[in-house]
């Protein structure tokens, strides 16, 4: 096991003025579950792959533990990677699929097939190890590919979206799965998906990026709490946090006739008189119509145990035209969590009081959050 560093890390593709990785300065601890995080495009795959070796890294450096590894092979490496599309062999049982490496590595057949044995129990693959990959499920291939990855015993995992392959039921199942199985091997993993929910459910941290720049390391309790600016605000969250534009008058914003009062720090902070009030959908009481934030229900949707109630409401937002600026009521969406099997129709009128300590404060201008 060891720990994985990135220092400085950058990445440029050919043709492509920015980087697709920029800069980046990130530590992994040893036998620590990491999760990149972020939409297509963002770098985190790339970023993974300049850990394997299957990238080049153009300035900054990759440590696994105290080896600098930035020109090393891929091989040297002592890594394991687990791909999207499994890799099996088609040909090969799935007790040859997983101890294919080590078999290449000229291990004794009877330690390997010891390996294979430990791994296939692991995984509950002991019924498998004579079929073929054509006459498995996904879910029982991506284990087989896990497996291959295990009886190598590397330094470090490599996981890039092993589960989008898999449908809704089966992702769930097989996410659980990985995160218990690495909590008791204890190998450092760095693991990479676009879906935040997988991100937040499975990782110790989760390292949110956004065009190549890292955007925030933290728990998932501490990025759901204290997101350090708007996009990890938005991102990180299903449904996604309310995002309010709002004017600042002395030391107070309003939406919608509700006051939101800034502390000193936060009114020095700000570096225009515009904010953005984060809520939430769980940080809403729900209240007759006329109290807080006077919203419209435009939709209802029912889950069992949750429901969420799309709503309307009235915004002030900055529009700026020929050197003047001028305010103007315009819609805005709130999405509000209540009960499940509550009693809120279509087209009904409520208001809506964000809860104590439930409201989050951006800066309009350059998206940072303000101090609590």
């Amino acid at each position: 096991m060891a720990t994985v560093t990135f220092e400085g890390a950058t990445r440029f593709y050919s043709g492509n003025d920015k980087p697709a990785v920029d800069n980046l300065d990130l530590e992994v601890a040893d036998g620590e579950f990491l999760v990149l995080v972020g939409p297509s495009g963002c770098g985190k795959s790339t970023t993974l792959r300049m850990l394997a070796g299957l990238e080049g890294v153009d300035s900054g450096s990759v440590r696994i533990g105290e080896r600098d590894v930035t020109n090393l092979p891929p091989k040297d490496r002592d890594i394991a990677m687990v791909f999207q599309n499994y890799a099996l062999y088609p040909h090969m049982t799935v007790a040859d699929n997983i101890g294919f490496h080590l078999k290449i590595k000229k291990v004794p057949k009877a330690e390997r097939m010891e390996r294979v044995k430990e791994a296939a129990a692991l995984l509950d693959l002991e019924p498998y190890l004579e079929r073929k990959p054509a006459k498995l499920s996904g879910g029982q291939r991506q284990r087989v590919a896990m497996g291959r990855a295990i009886v190598r015993r590397p330094q470090v995992f490599c996981m890039d979206e092993p589960l989008s392959n898999l449908d809704a039921k089966l992702r769930v199942q097989t996410r659980t799965q990985i995160a218990s199985l690495q909590r008791r091997l204890g190998v450092t993993t760095i693991y990479v998906t676009h879906d935040q929910v997988e991100a937040m459910t499975m990782g110790d941290r989760v390292a949110v990026l956004k065009d190549g720049i890292l955007q925030q390391c933290d728990t998932p309790i501490g990025l759901f709490g204290k997101p350090r600016n708007l996009f990890v605000a938005g991102f990180i969250g299903s449904p996604a946090m309310n995002l309010i534009p709002a004017k600042v008058a002395g030391e107070v914003a309003e939406i919608g006739g509700q006051i939101i009062e800034l502390t000193p720090a936060q009114r020095s902070a700000l570096t225009t008189d515009s904010v953005v009030v984060g809520i939430r959908p769980e940080g809403w009481d729900i209240r007759s119509a006329g109290e807080g934030v006077a919203v419209t229900v435009e939709v209802v949707e029912e889950l069992g145990s949750d429901q969420f109630l799309y709503c309307t409401a009235n915004a002030t937002e900055v529009i700026s035209a020929d050197e003047s600026t001028d305010q103007q009521e315009a819609p805005h969406a709130i999405t509000v969590r209540a009960a499940g099997m509550s009693h809120w129709q279509r087209g009904e009128k409520i208001g809506l009081v964000p809860q104590p300590g439930a409201v989050h404060l951006f800066d309009a201008e350059t998206g940072d959050r303000l101090p609590d």
